[in-house]
């Protein structure tokens, strides 16, 4: 059985979302309520794979909102709680998702590993970011023909490189793409350093610098709300790749001849029947969802319980070819441009 640890984009809206639940005493209160909400597991699925294999699987909503985000020990008991409640229902893998995932890292929660009675197991958990980082690469290399961007030519910068999606996104671009510059942009000069040596090549540049230069860019840092982008200053045709979460790039930088694509999202081959995804807001939310959850689903079907995807910059580019062939193989797809699934050939 897989599991899928989520949220709702806002406090409005997870409190629209409690009221169709029936969890009218939740959905009533105010954020403090919501601070001291236990994980509820909402939803059970099927799940059929192209190759006719079935599997079971079941949404646990962490009761968290981006509201929080500025509270650590809320933030950090929401997380760690629903993960609890995932290891006491049995579930062999479970995705974390949106800022679950955010929140694990970033506050280091490996260092939390008992939760009142129960010790975490954590191979029984998975960011998902292997399959996120699959699943950017083909995007740039599926789209940016499209545009008639040759990447034997093409300057790609990747905004949040040395993060643990975006340092992979590198590795695959530089060693399976051929791509002709990459542009390194992060926050730390010193791992930005680091990744240039592993890599044997790309340039360190600030984000303005590198926006002016890139002929398409991945985008897998998180977003000031405040940063203001200046279209004009960017290349035509630019193809702009959005893996941050939430996907806000296409506001920033609204203009002709740049391509936003919601990137990290899949396709699956045929409507599921589940309402989770509604609340993230996918445009077809009976097959389409976040490559990370996805992830979950793959480790099912293949049988493979395990943290496939666990720690910073621990993803290799075989990891990659594993899961990406898998998620071909069980019927998902990229999505491409026009926002329709782009097979892929692995």
């Amino acid at each position: 059985m897989f599991g899928l640890i989520g949220h709702s984009t806002s406090f409005d809206a997870a409190r629209r979302k409690a009221s169709d639940l029936g969890f009218d005493h939740i959905a009533g209160g105010d954020l403090d309520v919501w601070c001291s909400a236990p994980p509820q597991l909402v939803e059970n699925v099927e799940v059929t794979s192209a190759t006719g294999k079935t599997i079971s699987g079941a949404y646990i909503d962490s009761c968290f909102v981006p509201e929080m985000l500025s509270r650590f020990k809320t933030a950090r008991r929401k997380v760690l709680n629903a993960m609890e409640l995932a290891q006491k229902k049995g579930i062999n893998i479970t995705a974390l998702g949106g800022f679950t995932s955010i929140i694990f890292e970033n506050f280091n929660l490996l260092q939390h590993q008992h939760v009142r009675s129960t010790t975490l197991e954590w191979e029984r958990f998975t960011t998902g970011n292997t399959h996120t980082a699959w699943v950017i690469s083909r995007q740039v290399e599926n789209n940016a023909p499209l545009l008639g961007i040759d990447l034997t030519k093409a300057k790609v910068a990747v905004v949040g490189a040395t993060g643990d999606i975006g340092s992979a996104v590198c590795r695959w671009l530089s060693s399976r793409t051929g791509v002709a510059e990459l542009l390194l942009v992060a926050r730390q000069q010193q791992p930005l350093k680091d990744l240039q040596a592993e890599l044997g090549g790309g340039r360190v540049l600030t984000l303005d610098e590198a926006l002016a230069e890139a002929d398409v860019v991945v985008w897998v840092a998180s977003m000031p709300r405040t940063l203001e982008i200046d279209s004009a200053s960017l290349r035509k045709p630019c193809l702009m790749i959005d893996g941050g979460y939430p996907k806000n790039l296409d506001a920033k930088v609204a203009s002709e001849g740049v391509h936003v694509l919601k990137g990290g999202i899949v396709e699956f081959g045929s409507d599921i029947g589940w309402t989770m995804m509604e609340i993230a807001e996918m445009e077809k939310p009976q097959r389409q969802m976040f490559a990370c959850f996805a992830e979950a689903m793959l480790l099912e079907f293949e049988g493979c319980h395990t943290n496939f995807s666990w720690g910073r910059n621990n993803i290799t580019l075989e990891k990659m070819d594993f899961i990406g062939a898998a998620s071909v193989r069980h019927g998902f797809s990229t999505l491409n441009l026009q926002g329709q699934p782009q097979a892929v050939v692995v």
